[in-house]
């Protein structure tokens, strides 16, 4: 089946309870039996894309207009203190021509809470809440000490505890092979 369209699934790991919300409307049922309610458009999707193309270690994105379920809870979660530091994953669900899921969602980025700030507006009789969710990606916890090197096992082993579900990290794989290499100019 060819791939037509594509789901962006968040997953946000709340210490009471995980949420589970994707772009559209509606609920959403996936493979595993998970339901994921619609968060509507999101409109603010350039935080998103910076995070998935791995350009910024850190990140917001807004949810405009949430569903009042959704921004009691989170509220509730910053009210009790334990919002920082939780876990929350970006997800790529590929679709068919029919919007219909193919195979199972891709985990593309995790990364934990730093903020939760809040804003309601009321307008015409009209209330709208706002959450915009800033966070930080764990690679930007990382510490090397000055003029050290990461080892290909080193790597493999921060990536398979960072993002668990995804395939072994390889950026280090030639690291070991460079440690006596010797590098021969050309004669011109």
């Amino acid at each position: 089946m060819a791939i037509r369209s594509i789901r962006i699934l968040i997953q946000i790991d709340f210490p009471s309870q995980t949420i589970r919300v994707w772009d559209g409307s509606g609920p959403y049922l996936d493979g595993d039996g998970h339901v994921w309610r619609g968060s509507g458009a999101l409109p603010n999707l350039d935080g998103i894309e910076s995070a998935l193309n791995a350009e910024a270690i850190t990140f917001a994105f807004v949810v405009s207009g949430v569903p009042t379920w959704l921004a009691d809870l989170a509220y509730q979660e910053h009210e009790a203190g334990d919002v920082i530091g939780s876990r929350v994953r970006i997800l790529i669900q590929p679709c068919d021509e029919h919007d219909q899921p193919v195979g199972d969602p891709e985990v593309r980025v995790t990364a934990t809470v730093d903020n939760l700030p809040f804003d309601d507006t009321v307008s015409n009789d009209e209330w709208t809440s706002t959450i915009t969710l800033e966070c930080t990606n764990r690679f930007s916890l990382r510490n090397v000490v000055s003029g050290s090197v990461y080892s290909d096992v080193d790597q493999r082993a921060i990536s398979a505890r960072i993002n668990p579900e995804a395939p072994a990290d390889r950026f280090c794989e030639r690291v070991p092979e460079l440690a006596d290499k010797t590098l021969a100019w050309p004669n011109w």
